[in-house]
């Protein structure tokens, strides 16, 4: 497996600095620390794509720069567009490694879902990324790259007003880049996101959750899936070392102010997971937690172990939970006829799909 930093390259990328780290090199330049927020501010409020672009710098200091660092960004490869609407974006990483972003329609905005490693180490039985294994982890210029190459090259990209790390990959394996990424996404030197607009989405590693909370506050989701552990380690090995009760601490313990809520996303799977019994388990489990529940019927992918549950099961499962006082909404799957709903994503072209022009 390769490390996010053994890409090999001739110059390091200054997109995958944080502010203080450009401060750093700019000091060890003999200029200005303010320098640092000018030049980040050009890489992401001015979208430069080259040093010569930068033009409240100095000429001589921007080619020093250039002779110093590079900026890349993943490249869009193709777009395909679903019957509803949703748009799945495939990247070509430096290194010709692949990763996918969806673009969600709303009624007035649209959402990005951003990946966060090439494939994934977590092997959920329910989702194709965790098939592949881990490629490699992203840099923190893969994941704001996807954002800022939303903005520059696709209609809907202004439009983004919320996104989901909820792409390929577990965004807290990739503990320290997703960090670095959510700050830059967030910061008024970068892409000025406000933290109630992103959510983190985990298949529940509980001291990545703690210290998660200790550093940034962002929207947390929890990816659950089963109301007890003899299920929830069948579908998602991480259960065999964070069980259930040692999950629902660390999402007790996290910081959620105001009136936010942590989310818990619950995959319905035909006779597995779905029954009125499985939710009047899963009541009884999250009772006392400030959440609300994302209920989300099964998409299946070719060679899928396990199949949708019917309309009158998640309405049913739902209902025992409305019944309880829990906020329960099922979730409509977007982008499911281009393998772009949730678990679908393999960061892989299908043949229909055209690659666009160069």
């Amino acid at each position: 497996m390769l490390e996010s930093d053994d890409i090999v390259t001739s110059k390091p990328n200054i997109r995958d600095l944080s502010l203080e780290e450009m401060e750093d090199l700019i000091v060890g330049l003999g200029k200005e620390k303010y320098r640092a927020r000018q030049i980040m501010k050009w890489l992401y409020s001015g979208q430069a794509t080259a040093f010569a672009e930068m033009t409240s710098l100095a000429r001589d200091f921007r080619l020093r720069l250039d002779d110093l660092a590079r900026i890349a960004e993943p490249q869009i490869d193709r777009i395909q567009t679903s019957q509803d609407g949703t748009r799945k974006l495939l990247f070509r990483l430096e290194d010709g490694l692949f990763i996918e972003s969806v673009l969600i329609p709303g009624r007035n905005h649209w959402t990005a879902c951003i990946s966060t490693q090439a494939g994934c180490a977590m092997g959920c039985r329910f989702c194709m990324t965790g098939r592949q294994g881990l490629k490699r982890n992203l840099r923190p210029s893969e994941i704001t790259g996807q954002i800022t190459m939303l903005r520059r090259h696709t209609p809907e990209g202004p439009a983004v007003k919320n996104i989901v790390l909820m792409g390929m990959g577990e965004p807290l394996a990739n503990y320290e880049n997703t960090v670095k990424a959510i700050r830059i996404l967030t910061s008024d030197f970068g892409l000025g996101f406000s933290s109630r607009k992103i959510t983190v989405s985990t298949c529940g590693l509980a001291p990545k959750i703690a210290q998660l909370g200790k550093e940034i506050c962002v929207n947390l989701a929890i990816s659950l899936n089963a109301p007890d552990d003899k299920r929830r380690d069948e579908l998602m090995p991480v259960n065999r070392t964070y069980p259930i009760q040692e999950l629902l601490r660390a999402c007790r313990d996290y910081p959620m102010p105001g009136r936010r809520m942590l989310t818990f996303e619950y995959i319905l799977m035909a006779g597995l997971n779905d029954a009125p019994a499985d939710a009047k388990k899963l009541a009884r489990l999250l009772g006392g937690l400030r959440c609300k529940l994302n209920l989300i019927a099964f998409n299946e992918f070719p060679g899928s172990d396990y199949r949708m549950p019917t309309p009158e099961a998640v309405s049913a499962f739902q209902q025992v939970l409305l019944d309880r006082h829990f906020t329960a909404i099922v979730r409509a799957s977007h982008g499911r006829d281009i393998l772009a709903a949730c678990g679908q994503l393999s960061g892989q072209a299908p043949p229909s799909a055209s690659p666009l022009p160069r």
